[in-house]
């Protein structure tokens, strides 16, 4: 029967294990294993669909970017993913500020898009970089700026959709005319329409809805469907505008029809100058009670943090750098935003929040301004993610984050929720958008123990009561979902409920589009991720997962806030691959929750002896970035290793891949016989012999005596300072010319240079030939720990390889201190030239004066984990150099995988994206530089642009070169 669908689609349909593995979880709590899984490839693909599942019984589930935290797109149906090909920006229209898109749009990116009209789109949640616009219409999302811009059921004006019989509709404003045509259409719309019209119109529906539904007031609230909001216009109201049935449909979770394009309302740019000041706390209890007094201001944002999203953000690399505005150790923090165009009046309005917050219970309230506004912004949307940090199998539970009250009543409902979690023995994590009276609290909670699953419940149940007795809802903008659509029926009555469930009938006779959300809600604590009460999976490893509490929870660390789901056109390098294909199967929460999901149900003794897993782990370029950008820190390039080494156990490797694990070797005997190694006969037979691609050059074997090198350079040494110059294999053997240049830089420069000899092991641990990596780590630490120190680093040219010093080798390591002391002690180049220049040991007056324009590409790894902006300082340094720094994500290459013959075109894929065109647009006279052995290649084969190192700039650029 699927076989037979398939046929049909223009798009693609998956029923295979790994397909439905990876889509039977979001970023909630549930699990569920689909059917199947489609890409619609257009509007024919989607009425073949519904039109399907509705002959059969089958349930629907629309699915976009999946960072629900509800449970909205977990199902047992057939998940239909629009993200891959519905996601056209339509048409703007510059005269009615108005947008038409398709669902798969995500929400950066169209306001990127709508920038040079001068327009924007007002809702802006914590996933902007990959949330779409069908997502943030089901779930009427809204995010900090909806104390301003409102919610995104304000901004939808038009709806096409598929309904559940497959025919289509148009909702938008309808005159008085139009509605009574609607009436009269003998077609499902048509039933809708009169079904509206019968239930609204019927006596005393308003005031039952009226004095059940929340407080109109709170302008978030998601609870069922919003019939209170067709109650406000006509013909139910005489005074309220044209009917328009995308009030109901926005916030419907996609139970009612299935969403195919979208008319947007825009809104001017928010005004420029703007100033934010993060007022601290001692106690949440202080924090919350000032909500309402800043509201009395003209805020564009009122924001919450509390401590335990604060310390979290210690641990991520990538959230360091914008912790700089927090003073002491605060409870919780306001973040408050302040705009305007006018200077004097921005000053204005600041001086009068301060002068309230002087006489609140804030101890300290720092000004932002400008990037330092993005930084602290940056900070709390990564705080959903971080909330992942906590090692081990507690974590902050989504179940009662979504509340909201009225701003007047927030501080006694946090009193009151307050002693709820004490009552349950709860250190609850607050993390709010306060100035709406919504707090996403939420219980750390042990979902694989039983009396942690009760708590759940219980917990959810006891603030369900609390949220229904100040009139508030206890969904603001996440949605009910499987995990509050339970208690609906508690916070807007029976026979409201009752209503709900005949709409729902209406829309969807057959119970096809997301069933059990909203209404008809399976038990909120039923179909979680974790069985209760397992015999936990005991995993050995060669790599040291102890700091996860071993690789399964390594892999269980992703919460599904699918942060790897941003594209290119967002800053970072996560996801390559994703960026690439589009492809679900190729991010990091996919990798991540495949191995969660092979690793816990599998039967086999090997559970990493998986077809499903060699797949999903196949794209991935180990770059390094989700170790840093994933705000879980889930490090799958690690994960990848662990698994190759496993899977290898009952699959042996191929010759390529032991030929790319042992290339120092190869290049070395090929180093003695470099005519031949790099002759055009010997290219031709290894590509055919090792199923490299074709088009791709191989790099050239060099032969090179550095200690006679560095013999002729020593009489220029002018200072003592010491430093050990690592020739990793790269360098020995296919970069030796900057090695060279290396040495001859830090001589020039006064350096007594030392140099260190050694294999790092990047291609065993690329290819998961980790017994081989752990003999050289343990190698080169008990070498290396004799020879450098605080005055005598280590200093690496080839930053993939003296950053696995840093990185890997904790990990593999027998001595653990002998490890630590070596972290400490290396660096790349340019950190230590960096370092030198901030010293004063290093000045411009020793560099050329001449002008020059230089773009520079830095590497992954150096990305994730070092920072870029040691290199930009160093390339700055001669006084008329003009660095710019490439927005280039990955270049591509990624080691072996770039010349692999069924990974090439992936590879000049992710180059096309930002890199190759960065370079290709450059000036002739601009110098690309690249510290990446791999990126300068690529950068060549990808662009016939020459790119050098770092230290080869600086070295041509001594005044005595």
């Amino acid at each position: 029967m699927l076989t037979d669908l398939e046929s049909k689609l223009n798009g693609k349909l998956f029923f295979d294990k790994l397909h439905r593995t990876i889509y039977a979880t979001d970023a909630s709590v549930y699990r569920a294993i689909p059917f199947g899984v489609a890409y619609p490839a257009n509007l024919e693909d989607i009425k073949l669909l519904v039109t399907f599942c509705n002959g059969n019984n089958l349930p629907i589930i629309p699915r976009t970017a999946g960072t629900s935290l509800a449970g909205q797109c977990v199902g047992e149906g057939l998940v239909v993913d629009v993200s891959k090909f519905f996601t056209k920006i339509l048409a703007v229209d510059e005269k009615q500020k108005t947008v038409t898109v398709e669902p798969g749009v995500i929400r950066d990116e169209l306001n990127l898009y709508l920038k040079p009209y001068g327009f924007f789109f007002g809702p802006n949640t914590s996933t902007s970089n990959r949330c779409m616009i069908g997502g943030m219409t089901g779930n009427n999302s809204s995010g900090t700026t909806s104390i301003k811009y409102g919610v995104t059921r304000d901004k939808v004006l038009e709806i096409e959709a598929v309904l559940s019989d497959g025919s289509e509709a148009v909702f938008k404003s309808l005159s008085a005319e139009e509605f009574q045509q609607k009436l009269g259409l003998k077609t499902l719309e048509g039933d809708i329409y009169r079904k509206i019209y019968d239930e609204l119109s019927a006596e005393g529906i308003k005031e039952q809805i009226h004095e059940n539904f929340p407080k109109p007031e709170i302008h978030r609230r998601n609870t069922g469907y919003a019939v209170d909001e067709l109650l406000k216009l006509q013909p139910f109201s005489s005074n309220g505008g044209q009917f328009n049935m995308c009030k109901l449909i926005a916030g419907s979770e996609g139970t009612l029809v299935f969403i195919t394009k979208l008319k947007l309302q825009l809104d001017a740019p928010m005004p420029e100058k703007a100033v934010m000041i993060a007022a601290h706390y001692k106690s949440v209890s202080d924090c919350c009670g000032s909500v309402y007094e800043v509201m009395q201001h003209d805020l564009f944002t009122c924001e919450m943090m509390d401590k335990v999203i604060l310390d979290c953000t210690k641990n991520n690399k990538s959230q360091l750098p914008n912790r700089f505005f927090i003073e002491g150790d605060p409870q919780a923090i306001l973040m408050l935003e302040l705009r305007d165009d006018d200077k004097n009046k921005l000053e204005e309005k600041t001086a009068a929040l301060l002068k309230t917050l002087d006489n609140s219970l804030s101890y300290a309230h720092p000004l932002l301004y400008g990037a330092e506004i993005d930084q602290a912004l940056e900070l709390r949307k990564a705080g959903l993610g971080l909330l992942g940090n906590i090692v081990g199998d507690k974590k902050a539970v989504a179940c009662i984050e979504d509340t909201a009250v009225n701003i007047e009543d927030l501080s006694a409902y946090i009193t009151e929720f307050s002693a709820i979690m004490e009552k349950y023995k709860q250190n609850a994590v607050y993390y709010a958008h306060a100035g709406a009276g919504e707090l996403h609290l939420r219980p750390i909670l042990d979902l694989k123990k039983s009396e942690d699953i009760q708590l759940f419940r219980q917990i959810t149940t006891d603030v369900a009561h609390l949220v229904k007795k100040y009139g508030g809802s206890m969904s603001g903008e996440h949605g009910d979902g499987r995990v509050r659509a339970e208690f609906v029926e508690l916070m807007i009555g029976e026979g409201n409920y009752q209503l709900l469930k005949r709409i729902k009938k209406a829309f969807d006779p057959n119970n096809i589009f997301n069933p059990g959300k909203i209404v008809d809600a399976a038990p909120m604590d039923t179909s979680l991720r974790y069985e209760a009460d397992r015999e936990e999976p005991e995993v050995e490893t060669l790599i040291d997962f102890s700091d996860s509490l071993g690789i399964l929870r390594a892999a269980e660390k992703c919460n599904g806030s699918g942060d790897c789901r941003k594209t290119h056109l967002s800053n970072g390098v996560m996801c390559p691959s994703y960026h690439a294909t589009k492809n679900e199967k190729d991010t990091t929460r996919a990798r991540a929750n495949a191995l969660r999901e092979y690793l816990t149900t599998s039967t086999k003794q090997n559970k990493f002896n998986s077809k499903e897993l060699k797949e999903v782990f196949d794209l991935c370029i180990s770059c390094k970035a989700c170790g840093s950008e994933c705000p879980s820190n889930v490090d799958v390039a690690t994960l990848k290793a662990e698994f190759l080494y496993q899977y290898y156990k009952d699959n042996p490797p191929s010759l390529r891949d032991k030929a790319f694990a042992f290339n120092t070797r190869l290049n070395k005997l090929g180093s003695s016989f470099s005519l031949l190694a790099n002759s055009k006969f010997s290219s031709v037979l290894l590509k055919n012999m090792l199923n490299i691609a074709p088009e791709r050059t191989l790099p050239e074997i060099k032969s090179f005596n550095f200690n006679k090198h560095i013999q002729n350079t020593k009489n220029k040494i002018v200072k003592n300072n010491k430093v050990i110059l690592y020739i990793d294999e790269f360098t020995n053997y296919l970069d030796a010319d900057v090695g060279k240049d290396a040495i001859d830089l830090l001589t020039a420069l006064g350096y007594n240079v030392s140099l260190f000899y050694g294999e790092s092991g990047r291609t065993f641990i690329s290819k998961g030939f980790l017994k081989q990596a752990k003999k050289l780590a343990n190698e080169n630490i008990a070498k290396l720990k004799v020879l450098i120190g605080k005055d005598c680093p280590v200093i690496g040219i080839e930053p993939s390889a003296i950053l696995s010093f840093r990185d890997e080798y904790l990990r593999l390591a027998d001595n653990e201190p002998d490890a630590k002391k070596v972290v400490l002690n290396s660096f790349i180049i340019e950190e230590f030239l960096s370092e030198e220049i901030k010293r004063g040991n290093i000045t411009a007056d020793l560099f050329t004066e001449e002008a020059k324009t230089i773009k520079y590409h830095a590497h992954c790894h150096q990305k994730s984990q070092s920072n870029t902006k040691v290199t930009f300082d160093v390339l700055n340094l001669p006084k008329n150099y003009s660095v710019t720094m490439i927005n280039s994500g990955c270049c591509g290459m990624a080691g072996s995988f770039g010349y692999e013959k069924e990974h090439y075109n992936v590879s000049m894929q992710i180059g096309e994206l930002r890199l190759f065109p960065a370079v290709r647009n450059a000036d002739p006279d601009t110098i690309i530089v690249a510290n990446g052995t791999s990126c300068r290649h690529q950068i060549k084969d990808g662009t016939k642009r020459e790119a050098i190192h770092p230290v080869t700039l600086l070295k041509n650029a001594l005044k005595d070169a």
